[in-house]
């Protein structure tokens, strides 16, 4: 049967199945988990982001809470959308409490409103789903917003009548603090003048007069933590620091028969509020540990205790309508220790990370995503579209026996060609800027705007898989060391070796400040009306990277904590981020390794120049070796994730060595014996990838994990490297004049200007993710996008636009 004809019958069935059948139920905001309450995090947001806590937990968390104030001006609704972006990039439920700002009195219905409308935009953007935890502990004396019932109950139900009729996918929570001490210990009365606390005695009960209705509140919550245990009369709970928890204390919480002096104890708050009602219920806890008080028990004993009677099957059982746990994730001072500072956190060291981690996981909790994971990448699978057409590009090892043996063959022909067509030949041999390099440099860097614009067609399919186990970056970080090995000893002859390494520091310091300007320039890109610079500034994980292709498919906020800039001052961890480089686009990331590379070609050429090659290669194999045995980070720059230094700085010395030494390495691979062993070994290589592919074997198929992954530069890309390069440079030897009049005409520009190339194609790839109404799978569509892009940056390569400014 034809697709139209199933596409057709499954229209009918369900036109018939919507006639026969009731109207379906209307679809919950927040789905209730059936596999395990869902678990997150309440993080310090300026201090830490999602991929942070995910990388310590080593998992993505089903939610992630934020606060932020209400009501809100322009930087909270900055801040609100950066949260929300980075719990959608997880495809994690949004937690958004909200912080009264002024008296609940003086909260309007267009206060609402505006919120209403931030939360329909970040949906229709994110698909996000939302828990709107409104004045949190609303029943406490600590609180600005505390102890003032008819005021707050006034305030939930408005904002819950404006959420409840404009954004479907929010549900509202009500989460008072746990009741024993009620009401607590600071007296009642006026917080400022206009907001009268309630008159309260003890034995009141603590919730029932903030309960806003039923029809108001979604999910019921509860805030409670382990401060310390009971003392003898059972009423009185120890400040103590670092107990350890009694056995039973969180159920007796969620029974509300902890810490209460006799005859004030009010009814069960799950008994009440969650079964009672019927309510999804979620709680916000931790454990205390103070680092500085010494004594007591261990961070890992306190905590682990804890969170292994949260997260018990038992409770499970018991209170199968406890939905959710968010887990204070901060490190603050706490009055109830003499503001010593107490450590909340479950992450903060690979032992407790590991442990929380494992008991989460084996008591069944929610982790991983809830909605849709907000994928910028989405559209580049062109690779998907051929996979419908029953061509299969996952086949990585394949596509690299079958590029290997392409380049074999063509390298094969361009001897025959060499031979006996010499009017082909490339007819410059001492030619100092040698045109076929730029010729490759020009291919690799269309390669690189083409695989970076992440739509459909002929190019994406061309770039992504016809050279096999290597992708541009390998070949842009070799042939960048090459041109630079060409290059620097004759600016050394022309100007001496002092005045040519201050000119390569210069250069350096250009490239580090244009990288700076670009991260900047796309953040203010992305604060334009109706603008989104999400494709750039965030990053999905194909698989490749430095976590392995378990993290295939997890998406990475690339500008964490970049708001904060805008403070007045702005904080120092935020300035270092960018200093460093921490924060940027993922299309333009490998910059930051070309300026610390840049930076060590003056003292890496003084050697070559000294015939100090050897140890210049033997240092770089050395490193090299040294980050695949313990993957040694430098530098916390973004670039470090994917382009590890101490790994790529070996196609890059190497590639320093080769220009340096081009004339030399030319003749000995040109001479018979030089050509005799290069076919020996380029055959040999392609046989024996062609005799494992034929076989199909086990060692075949784990041939691409061990050897040929693309951040640690694994051997079998090393190979490939080398493979490519003499292939294409002895094609373009023997066949020039063919394909430079067929293709150089584009290729030669765009290679001699590269860097000013990949430098503006980053404001391309913003562009064209901005496009309405554009269908990243579409071939024709896909086909236009590139080539007006390629054409409009080679125009203004000829041009020569604005390369007074930006680095050539």
């Amino acid at each position: 049967m034809t697709r139209a004809r199933l596409l057709l019958v499954a229209v009918v069935l369900l036109l018939l199945g919507g006639a026969a059948a009731p109207a379906a139920a209307a679809e919950e905001p927040i789905p209730e988990s059936s596999s395990g309450p869902y678990l997150g995090p309440v993080l310090d947001w300026t201090k830490d982001s999602a991929r942070e806590y995910a990388d310590d937990l080593g998992a993505t968390p089903s939610v992630y809470a934020q606060s932020v104030r209400y009501p809100m001006d322009e930087d909270d609704h900055l801040y609100l959308q950066q949260f929300v972006d980075q719990a959608a990039q997880q495809g994690a439920l949004a937690m958004v409490t909200l912080e009264p700002i002024k008296p609940l009195t003086e909260l309007t219905e267009g206060d609402a409103a505006d919120l209403v409308d931030q939360l329909q935009q970040l949906h229709e953007r994110d698909d996000s789903r939302f828990l709107i935890r409104f004045a949190p502990e609303m029943n406490g004396s600590w609180r600005a917003w505390g102890q003032q019932s008819e005021a707050y109950v006034d305030a939930f139900r408005t904002i819950a009548t404006a959420v409840h009729a404009d954004v479907p996918q929010a549900a509202m929570l009500w989460a008072p603090v746990y009741g024993s001490g009620y009401p607590f210990d600071r007296s009642a009365g006026s917080t400022d003048g206009t907001s009268p606390r309630d008159q309260l005695e003890i034995g009141d009960d603590p919730y029932a007069p903030y309960w806003p209705g039923a029809d108001a509140v979604d999910w019921v919550g509860l805030v409670t933590y382990h401060f310390g245990n009971l003392d003898d009369d059972r009423t009185t709970t120890e400040f103590t620091p670092n107990q350890v928890p009694e056995a039973g204390a969180f159920v007796d919480r969620l029974e509300d028969r902890y810490g209460y002096a006799p005859g004030t104890s009010p009814a069960s708050f799950y008994a009440t509020y969650a079964e009672g009602q019927d309510k999804p219920m979620t709680v916000e806890t931790s454990a205390l540990y103070a680092p500085g008080a010494g004594g007591g028990a261990t961070e890992l004993a306190i905590k682990q205790a804890w969170w292994d009677q949260v997260f018990s099957d038992e409770v499970r059982q018991q209170y199968p309508r406890l939905q959710m746990v968010t887990w204070l994730e901060q490190k603050r001072p706490e009055d109830a220790v003499q503001g010593r500072d107490v450590d909340w956190r479950a992450t903060h060291t690979d032992d407790l990370a590991a442990a929380f981690l494992a008991d989460a996981k084996s008591h069944g909790m929610r982790l991983g995503p809830v909605t849709a994971v907000l994928d910028q990448d989405a559209g580049n699978s062109a690779s998907n579209q051929y996979r419908e057409d029953g061509i299969d590009p996952g086949d990585h090892m394949g596509w690299i026996v079958g590029c290997v043996t392409l380049a074999v063959a063509l390298y094969l022909f361009s001897g025959v060609a060499g031979r006996f067509i010499r009017s082909w030949r490339y007819p410059r041999e001492n030619d100092p800027r040698d045109a076929r390099l730029d010729f490759l440099r020009g291919w690799v860097i269309v390669a690189v705007v083409v695989t970076h614009i992440e739509v459909a067609g002929p190019y994406s399919f061309i770039t992504l898989n016809a050279t096999g186990a290597i992708t541009g970056a390998e070949m842009f970080v070799l042939l960048s060391g090459l041109v630079l090995g060409m290059v620097y000893p004759m600016g050394v002859a022309r100007m001496g070796e002092y005045a040519t390494a201050v000119g390569a520091f210069r250069r350096a310091r250009k490239q580090y400040f244009t990288a700076l300007g670009v991260v900047i320039l796309v953040y203010l890109i992305g604060l334009l009306p109706g603008v989104s610079a999400a494709a750039v500034t965030t990053f999905t994980d194909r698989g490749t990277g430095s976590a392995g292709s378990g993290a295939q498919g997890q998406v990475y906020d690339l500008y964490a904590n970049v708001a904060r800039l805008l403070d007045y001052p702005p904080p120092w961890y935020a300035v270092k981020q960018l200093l460093l480089l921490e924060m940027g686009p993922w299309v333009f990331n490998i910059m930051g390794l070309f300026v610390v590379l840049s930076l060590l070609v003056p003292p890496l050429m003084w050697l070559i120049q000294r015939k100090l090659w050897w140890l210049v290669l033997a240092v770089s194999w050395g490193l090299y070796v040294l980050d695949a045995v313990h993957h040694v980070r430098v530098l916390p720059s973004q670039f470090e994730d994917v382009f590890p230094l101490l790994t790529w700085q070996i196609a890059f010395t190497h590639g320093l060595v080769i220009g340096y030494y081009r004339r030399q390495i030319t003749r000995a691979l040109t001479s018979r014996v030089g050509v005799a062993l290069v076919t020996i070994a380029m055959v040999a290589y392609a046989g024996v990838l062609l005799f494992l592919w034929a076989g199909q074997s086990d060692t075949y198929f784990g041939l691409y994990e061990r050897f040929y992954q693309r951040t640690d530069l694994q051997p079998g890309r090393l190979l490939d490297l080398l493979l490519i390069l003499v292939a294409s440079y002895a094609l373009l030897t023997a066949c020039w004049k063919p394909l430079n009049q067929a293709f150089g005409w584009f290729f030669v520009p765009l290679g001699t200007f590269s860097l000013y190339v990949f430098i503006v194609h980053v404001f391309f790839v913003v562009a064209v993710a901005n496009v309405p109404g554009l269908d990243r799978m579409s071939l024709w569509q896909g086909t236009l996008v590139h080539t007006a892009v390629l054409a409009l940056i080679w125009l203004m390569v000829r041009k020569r636009f604005l390369m007074k400014i930006i680095p050539t």
